[in-house]
């Protein structure tokens, strides 16, 4: 099928590189205009520089495709505004947005500063919430709308130094749900995505000799791989999906479970802190998940 986003108008967010140039450039080049947003600043958020976004709007008019540069910080509830209004005045409407900015300060938490946390908070999660809220007074006007907002197994599941990327990202999963059930009853749809693809921001990775192996198979998933999926989430075939946790590794997309009770115990006469040790502790004790992280259970060679 081609032209899955024909006459749509498509805000990609961190669209300068990675993952969202690819998602970007696809979208255009399915029918999509689209509107390439990014800061241009650093993995750790520092900085910026409309340079990266255009390159990309170049890309995609040299394709033929139509499309525009935004530099604004999705962080500040002003730049997500003004991102949406550059859209609408651009292009009169906006159909889907794919919130795909994010940031790295990878850390041990018992070094992690503040500002580690604040920043990676503002960008990642605040960010995805900004230019959702942003788009969500025309969705609901329009009767129309899709979001995909990209979070990670970093949160899904957990992983070593991320206690800030991994908080938000998971805070990532509720907002899009909690989006999805609010916004059901306008026609607007809300999903996420978890990428695995070697990015500038995986590159971070210290390359350890620990981490030699996990790199080599890291760079085998292109961000071109993401794409795809993304794209077909934002179509009107997906108008029947919402509130939902994907994955995508190379060739590989994933349906992810939600938290849902897996074991209960009750008492007639309530619980006191001696009778929770020795009965509901014990109960539980067999249906604990391990301390584990994304590598740990992604274990096989990306397809």
């Amino acid at each position: 099928m081609a032209d899955v986003l024909k006459g749509k108008v498509v805000i990609v967010t961190g669209a300068g590189r990675g993952v969202g140039a690819e998602i970007a450039k696809l979208a255009a080049k399915e029918g999509a205009k689209v509107v390439v947003n990014d800061l241009g600043g650093s993995e750790g958020g520092e900085g910026s520089d409309i340079g990266p976004a255009q390159q990309v709007v170049n890309e995609i008019k040299a394709a033929g495709g139509e499309a525009i540069a935004n530099g604004g910080n999705v962080a500040s509830w002003e730049g997500a505004n003004q991102l949406f209004a550059q859209a609408l005045a651009a292009f009169g409407d906006v159909d889907a947005v794919i919130n795909n900015a994010g940031i790295l300060r990878d850390v041990m938490f018992h070094r992690m500063s503040e500002a580690d946390w604040d920043l990676v908070a503002a960008v990642n999660l605040k960010g995805c919430f900004n230019v959702a809220r942003a788009a969500a007074v025309h969705f609901k006007e329009k009767q129309k709308g899709a979001f995909v907002h990209m979070t990670s197994s970093s949160g899904l599941i957990g992983n070593f130094g991320q206690v800030n990327y991994g908080a938000t990202k998971l805070g990532v999963a509720g907002l899009s749900k909690c989006i999805a059930l609010d916004m059901a009853k306008f026609g607007v749809r809300s999903n996420c995505l978890a990428p695995f693809a070697w990015t500038r921001l995986v590159g971070t990775i210290p390359n350890t000799p620990e981490n030699a192996a996990r790199i080599e198979v890291a760079k085998k998933m292109t961000p071109d791989k993401i794409a795809p999926f993304t794209i077909a989430l934002c179509s009107d075939a997906a108008k029947d999906v919402s509130g939902q946790i994907f994955g995508v590794r190379r060739n590989e997309i994933f349906l992810f479970s939600q938290p849902r009770p897996i074991r209960s115990v009750h008492t007639a006469e309530g619980w006191t802190p001696e009778s929770c040790i020795e009965r509901a502790l014990p109960a539980f004790r067999g249906s604990y998940y391990k301390l584990d992280r994304s590598s740990d259970v992604f274990t096989w060679d990306p397809v």
